[in-house]
């Protein structure tokens, strides 16, 4: 293909004798594979590239329709920058780190870590996949930790070729040689250096102090990582006691924490509890004398007004035992069992018997056992009463999270220093959000933390913390005085490797080293998806190249539900480290619901594998689907839409392969041979033709324009409603000029007409093949081929610009078109309620339409009688718009006055 002063050259190859979507997508695939169209290159300054930070999608078990909806997004934005001359940077990574990789694990193989047990070289699992049925924990095989890894590595290797197998068959222009795993050599370099950076700039640092702690998972848990659900449980009404035995009442859900209680709160302004600020009283059972304080966050009309502050029992605890400066009084251990040894604190023998009756417990059962005892004492006043509370669950978890003491890691992120959180809230209004209105949730998160954020976790499938601490003549870790590594021995596991200045036997002994345990949370590595795939802080020539050529990114598609976490945290990283955001634009995508409208997720059993659509509708018709969806909204899982968009390629084949036959069909309708084709805006000279390229023009720019601004569905939109405008309406009007066909009187239309005729159709379905190929690349690729073989792929083709058709247009309005195709319809319309073929006659007609419409309909007067087989008198009458708008017909109507039918043609007997 060659284009130059607008002129299209086409080198034509046969055609098929059928098309159809079926397929393509392996054919045209391998050749993408085989060519490299997709491969990033590389060879050019920032300016022209296009890099995308791609979500890499967590590797455990199967990928959904979700998916499918949001990825092509992307894809569709990728396509496009390409095509409008980008070198694009399209990696693909995956998450394969992390709790949900770890319980995938579990209960594929049946196992679970023991870090007692030594490595077992020849171990095999007692399971090699369960159908996705949970294994109880008592019938898990304990495994040692380097097992465990072993058997998560070898998992999700697995998956990860059954997600780049659909990938690749969905039709997603990855660049696969680009791919990265969060858990792999190079990404855990990058999140350990890092780190170390962090932290020897003092945004990193650890501390003792309460958290959100998983008791099923064993690990603490992240603000950003909480879900607030509806739970369950009862108020129960409990006197506390004044020296006199006066008793006064707090209202709790949660009694068993009766003995972690430090003090009762109240308001400051609450007139019923004024006089009592100072004075002390017994918790009831524990014989505990603890104090009534004051405090702004104690809730008036909340229970009785004021509450027993335990540690701890909820986040507002946490906040009363900060600010008031109280003791920690802690009894639930991180199993979520109350300790087994009874508390120093309490001294009344009665007290210490009740307590031992709860020891080792859940809190289920030590509440149980606690109100009985509070029935007993009559220390309950009443029976409890059935409430619903909200309470924080980690997101992947089913039970509540308890509050527990914890040596953690955190890393600044503004929920503790205003300044940063300015900082931050500043870089949230540079950012270019699509939709907008997105904007408004990362705002609200970043003004509503509470706390920095919390990036260990106490698990063993994740990039391990890069330290060692000194351990002192006792025996104990000194944690304060953390060993690092040099940044060129990254990575480094510091259960395995050694601090430079300790040898191997110096491990776990005074005088030693020990090695930091936890692991960071899968967020710190997917925080910093952008310096990973762009190669940040590599020493090498080629790493530093990519990384000037490629950061800042331009694109961070993702999912709305992730604002607080992993864009969140993406910028935080970017702003710590590079002093800049880490993108210029964030697409959001919405959820797909299922077909009653609620959420998909396999909690709820209602998702669709990807799998299933594609093979049934084609790869594009479920790209259709998903990219008519727009940015930031949920949209429904849709087989009509799907059948739509298949309509939509079939319909794209056809066409493309109606025009370019014309002229070298032979006898039995077969295109065998090569041609070759000009397409020159100066040979479009008819009035329809040149209304039709009017169209074409204003649809370039109007999908330019909507893909600019990330509006992908509204480009699908516009530039689908012209295609089939084109298909259905001029199509139809020109075929018979295009083929040189004479007319009903036999006049032959001239050889200008014709090339008019033939050269709009060359341009128009040219233009088609590329503005359709970022939503159907299958099909698009395919007529491509017809058109210019030997040219390489559409893909890497030129997205069309305006002038062309401009050119071809010679100031020609669209609205020609519009009205001649209402002129067929009505013509249509006379056979259809006649109930005869539409290859009947019509003998004579008058249509009537307001000026601007006859004179339209004049001007393709000819091919509107040939597509309506008019063979007599063709009359147009024209009527005022005061005289339409009194008929009650809009200002576009056309209608039919008068009309005559001749005899329909004899049907031909079936064969």
């Amino acid at each position: 293909m060659t284009e130059g002063n607008s002129i299209i050259n086409a080198q034509l190859t046969p055609l098929p004798d059928k098309v159809g979507v079926d397929g393509l997508e392996d054919k045209w695939r391998a050749v993408w594979d085989e060519d490299g169209t997709y491969k990033f290159r590389n060879t050019r300054d920032r300016k022209a590239v296009y890099s995308i930070d791609t979500p890499p999608p967590t590797v455990s078990g199967s990928l959904h329709v979700g998916h499918v909806f949001s990825y092509t997004h992307t894809d569709v934005i990728a396509r496009y920058k390409r095509m409008r001359g980008y070198d694009v940077f399209y990696p693909m990574g995956w998450d394969d780190n992390g709790l949900p990789t770890e319980r995938r694990v579990q209960n594929y193989y049946g196992v679970r870590v023991d870090v007692s047990l030594p490595y077992d070289p020849d171990f095999k699992p007692p399971f090699e996949g369960t159908d996705g049925k949970k294994i109880d924990a008592k019938d898990q095989v304990p495994i040692s930790r380097k097992n465990f890894i072993e058997l998560c590595e070898k998992l999700t290797a697995e998956d990860e070729k059954l997600f780049e197998a659909l990938w690749r068959k969905l039709g997603l222009s990855i660049d696969w040689s680009q791919t990265y795993h969060t858990i792999g050599q190079h990404p855990r370099r990058v999140a350990q250096k890092a780190f170390l950076r962090n932290l020897a700039r003092g945004e990193a640092y650890q501390q003792d102090a309460p958290g959100l702690w998983d008791v099923t998972f064993q690990t603490a848990v992240a603000q950003a990582e909480l879900e607030s659900r509806e739970y369950p449980g009862f108020y129960h009404k409990v006197a506390f006691r004044f020296e006199d035995g006066t008793p006064i009442y707090i209202e709790t859900t949660r009694p068993e924490l009766l003995a972690a209680c430090t003090s009762l709160i109240a308001n400051p302004n609450d007139e019923r509890y004024k006089q009592y600020f100072g004075q002390e009283v017994y918790s009831p059972l524990f014989k505990v004398k603890v104090p009534i304080l004051a405090h702004p966050a104690a809730e008036m009309d909340k229970g009785a007004g004021i509450a027993m502050c335990c540690t701890f029992g909820d986040v507002t605890d946490v906040e009363w035992w900060r600010d008031l400066k109280l003791p920690t009084r802690p009894i639930i251990q991180r199993n979520g069992r109350i300790v087994m040894d009874t508390p120093d604190w309490i001294e009344d023998p009665a007290g210490r018997e009740v307590f031992a009756e709860t020891a080792g417990k859940t809190t289920f059962s030590a509440r149980k056992v606690i109100v009985d005892k509070l029935r007993e004492s009559g220390d309950l006043d009443g029976e409890p009463t059935p409430t619903k509370r909200m309470t924080n669950f980690y997101e992947k978890g089913d039970k509540p999270l308890e509050i527990v003491t914890s040596r953690q890691w955190y890393l600044k992120n503004g929920g503790t220093d205003a300044k940063l959180n300015a900082e931050l809230i500043e870089r949230g209004k540079e950012l270019n959000f699509h939709p907008d209105f997105m904007r408004v949730r990362y705002e609200n998160w970043v003004h509503g933390l509470n706390g920095d954020w919390l990036i260990s976790r106490q698990r063993f499938f994740g990039v391990p913390f890069p330290l060692w601490y000194p351990v002192n003549a006792s025996g104990e870790p000194d944690y304060d005085h953390p060993i690092t590594p040099s940044e060129d021995r990254l990575p480094i596991d510091p259960a395995i490797d050694v601090p430079e200045g300790y040898d191997e036997s110096q491990r776990d002994v005074p005088g030693g080293f020990t090695a930091e345990k936890d692991i960071m949370d899968t967020w710190a590595t997917s925080s910093l998806t952008p310096q990973i795939v762009t190669h940040w802080a590599e020493p090498d020539e080629a790493s530093q190249a990519l990384f000037k050529s490629t950061f800042p990114m331009d694109l961070r598609p993702q999912g709305q539900d992730i604002i607080r976490t992993w864009l969140f945290s993406t910028v935080d990283r970017a702003h710590l480290e590079n002093k800049c955001l880490p993108w210029a634009h964030a697409t959001l995508s919405g959820w797909i619901l299922d077909p009653d409208h609620k959420k998909m997720s396999k909690s709820k059993g209602n998702v669709v594998v990807p799998k299933e659509p594609i093979e049934k509708f084609g790869a594009d018709a479920v790209r259709y689907w998903a990219a008519a969806a727009r940015l930031g909204l949920d949209a429904t899982y849709d087989i009509g839409q799907m059948k739509i968009g298949r309509r939509l390629a079939i319909k794209l084949l056809n066409a493309t392969k109606f025009a370019l036959a014309i002229g070298r069909e032979d006898e039995n309708h077969h295109v065998g041979e090569a041609a070759e084709a000009s397409w020159n805006p100066a040979d479009v000279t008819e009035p329809l033709d040149r209304a039709a390229m009017a169209k074409l023009a204003l649809v370039v720019r109007q999908a330019t324009e909507a893909l600019e601004a990330y509006e992908h569905s509204k480009a699908l939109e516009t530039i689908e409603s012209y295609f089939w405008q084109f298909c259905d309406d001029y199509i139809e009007l020109v075929k018979n000029r295009a083929y040189g066909t004479p007319d009903e009187q036999g006049n032959v239309p001239s050889e200008k007409a014709v090339k008019s005729a033939r050269t709009a159709l060359g341009l128009g379905l040219d233009a088609f093949a590329r503005l359709l190929a970022p939503y159907l690349p299958y099909a698009s690729e395919e007529v491509w081929s017809w058109m210019h073989a030997g040219s390489g792929s559409v893909h890497r083709a030129a997205w069309p610009v305006v002038d062309p058709y401009i050119e071809a247009a010679t100031g020609a309005s669209p609205e020609l078109l519009t009205w001649a195709g209402k002129a067929v319809e009505q013509l249509r319309k006379i056979k259809s309620e006649a109930k005869v073929s539409m290859k009947t006659p019509i003998l004579s007609v008058a249509l009537s339409a307001v000026s601007e419409g006859v004179d339209a309909i004049h001007a393709a007067l000819g091919d509107i009688a040939q597509a309506g087989r008019v063979v007599g008198k063709f009359d147009l009458v024209a009527k005022h718009t005061a005289e339409s708008a009194a008929e009650d017909a809009p200002e576009t109507e056309v209608a039919v006055e008068t009309s005559e039918l001749g005899e329909p043609p004899v049907k031909k007997p079936k064969k």
